[in-house]
């Protein structure tokens, strides 16, 4: 994993080159962990910045807190890891202003997630300077994953299928939502652990499933993103399981939904999932090489339009180290699909304080078509107590 980030690394140089930027500051942990393959745990909502400057002639520079600098250093190919402290003479600005030099004739930076706190100090420090953005350049090189990165995509894809199990498994009239919480987690991390050694570069890797499970049940399902809490399952409730902020692994992140029903189904619920069924499906068999960002979107907006619900603002989303990468499946995308790319694919209805239908598959295009990451019946479900 480490030579393929300090590869991409050095085609990123190359591209810097070739644009006249002597530099470009990262501090997004997802690009941090692409270019130099690590992680750490603090961030920024500690108040505690970790950066990666990468220039287009020289080697680079990581900048991270004192009392993570061992695990850092240990897990990044980078040599140069500057180190920083709260108080006192070395702090994370005077380390970053020694990075980037006192008249730089310009910044390039991620200019839409740099963290304020950053984007700040940098406004300060250098007024006169142009802050410029290198989002584009950059998400360019992540469109095509490399067979290493669809590998552990795969993996990432098992244990998603894992937690999907125990999820389904959890399912039972008058039961809590936190328990199948807890049934997922307790799934996906003993799963991930099969994937781990406990030697070199892995022996940092926690095979653990964490953030709070997306989940709703009942009328509440058409709520999109609200937490498991303590509320019980009745009989035909509709249960919605999300795992795009969970169904990770060595930081590629995928996106996989599923909607189950308890006991049996009303139809309304029945017309609704198989209408967002249908249209996902829809989607994901127009995917092949060639094809058109936002033609993937017109076929499952078809299938929504047919059945009398309105289109959703996109069928899908780039998939990799990032949660949201592009380009995406909507309308006005006009990206052409290559071999390699990567998609959470999703259908979804939502009806407003009654119920919704809703799925969610991840997929690499490939040669002749696309290839599921993530695997799990894609027909209506029903609770198995």
């Amino acid at each position: 994993m480490l030579e393929e980030a300090k590869a991409r690394h050095h085609t990123l140089q190359h591209r810097l080159a070739e644009n006249n930027i002597p530099l470009a500051l990262f501090t997004d942990e997802s690009l941090i962990a692409y270019l130099a393959g690590f992680w750490g745990y603090l961030g920024v909502e500690f108040g505690r910045p970790t950066m990666l400057i990468v220039y287009a002639d020289k080697d680079p520079v990581v900048i991270t807190p004192l009392m993570e600098s061992e695990m850092v250093a240990a897990m990044t190919w980078v040599s140069d890891v500057k180190t920083w402290e709260d108080f006192g003479p070395n702090t994370w600005g005077k380390a970053l202003s020694a990075a980037i030099g006192k008249a730089p004739s310009a910044l390039w930076i991620e200019r839409h997630s740099i963290p304020a706190i950053i984007r700040n100090y940098l406004d300060e420090a250098y007024p006169d300077i142009a802050l410029n953005d290198i989002s584009s350049i950059l998400g360019a090189l992540r469109m095509i994953k490399s067979d290493l990165e669809i590998s552990v995509m795969k993996q990432a894809g098992a244990i998603a299928g894992a937690m999907m199990v125990a999820a389904h498994d959890s399912l039972g009239e008058g039961l809590p939502e936190y328990e199948s919480a807890l049934a997922v987690i307790h799934a996906g991390s003993r799963k991930a652990a099969e994937f781990l050694t406990d030697k070199g570069w892995e022996r940092f890797i926690s095979p653990m499933i964490h953030n709070l499970q997306i989940l709703q049940s009942g009328a509440d399902t058409s709520m999109v993103h609200r937490r498991a809490s303590v509320k019980t399952y009745a009989k035909f409730d509709p249960v919605y399981f999300c795992f795009c902020n969970m169904a990770q692994f060595k930081q590629y992140k995928l996106g996989f939904d599923r909607m189950f029903h308890i006991g049996d189904i009303h139809d309304i619920d029945r017309d609704v999932q198989q209408a967002a069924i249908d249209a996902q499906q829809a989607a994901i068999h127009s995917i092949k090489p060639g094809v058109i960002a936002e033609e993937v979107a017109f076929a499952a907006n078809a299938v929504y339009q047919a059945r009398g619900y309105a289109t959703g603002y996109r069928t899908g989303r780039s998939i990799g180290t990032a949660y949201l990468e592009a380009p995406e499946l909507k309308d006005g995308d006009k990206t052409i699909l290559a071999e390699g790319m990567t998609f959470a694919v999703d259908g979804g209805i939502s009806i407003d304080g009654k119920t919704a239908g809703r799925i969610g598959d991840s997929i690499v295009v490939t040669k002749d078509g696309y290839e599921y990451l993530t695997e799990y019946p894609r027909q209506i479900l029903l609770s198995k107590g």
